[in-house]
């Protein structure tokens, strides 16, 4: 399969290593252009290209960018994509922090929601639930005891399977998140969000989630931060994010 990944970043640049790996043909592109991913993408072996190479005859694109900036993206980059190709969307708000804040999200619309908004087009939900040391380490084939699992929302069925299918190929066991308004139970600080869960305890979570709730938290995670100091371990944050929505 044909893959275009836009962003070479923690979760981009592992999606584009892993599929790699599981046999997919993959152009990475990212902000610096053609010769600014060059060097990264000989590395893995793939295959370097522009924004608009990276959509152009793939059957898969991955937007991994943070989340403003996909509202910076040219207005026709997929006016030649056809519409059966899944759009994947792996990005999080993350308002204070990391990013300026966007009235429509804070004023509760889905994120995944406003991303269909500005590029124009409608997006899978994936990728986003887990952190990048989960997504780099802690895969395991299918069937293997103690496999962990992420979420995958989105309207259209076939590509919301398609998308579900890679989530398994770099190692996770897929968990339909529903359509697409309802992946705000899978945003930041809801109770799936980065927790390390197998399938059985990712479903229990995303039922678990209340709309509205998760924001205070999130803006909350600097201070939690700080309290985890300078180097937190990748269990201490997984610790952390299970504190914020206990399930027992």
């Amino acid at each position: 399969m044909k893959i275009g990944i836009i962003g070479t970043g923690n979760i981009g640049g592992v999606l584009a290593r892993k599929l790699k790996v599981a046999g997919h043909e993959v152009r990475v592109a990212n902000s610096r252009g053609i010769d600014g991913v060059r060097a990264f993408a000989e590395e893995i072996g793939v295959e370097p290209a522009d924004i608009r190479g990276a959509v152009d005859g793939v059957e898969v694109v991955v937007l991994s960018i943070p989340l403003p900036a996909l509202s910076a993206l040219p207005a026709d980059l997929f006016a030649s994509v056809p519409p059966g190709v899944p759009i994947v969307d792996t990005s999080n708000y993350y308002p204070g922090l990391r990013d300026p804040k966007i009235e429509e999200i804070d004023q509760g619309m889905t994120e995944s929601i406003w991303v269909t908004r500005q590029i124009g087009r409608p997006v899978i939900k994936a990728f986003n639930n887990l952190l990048a040391y989960t997504l780099a380490e802690l895969g395991r084939a299918q069937g293997a005891e103690g496999r962990l699992a992420a979420a995958v929302a989105g309207d259209d069925q076939k590509a919301k399977e398609t998308v579900m299918s890679l989530v398994s190929q770099v190692g996770f066991d897929p968990v339909d998140g529903g359509a697409l308004d309802e992946s705000w139970r899978q945003q930041p600080c809801t109770p799936c969000y980065c927790c390390d869960y197998d399938a059985q305890t990712m479903r229990r979570a995303l039922a678990l989630a209340v709309k509205g709730q998760a924001p205070a938290i999130r803006d909350e995670l600097p201070r939690h931060f700080q309290l985890l100091g300078p180097n937190p371990s990748h269990d201490d944050v997984v610790a952390m994010n299970r504190s914020f929505n206990p399930l027992d």
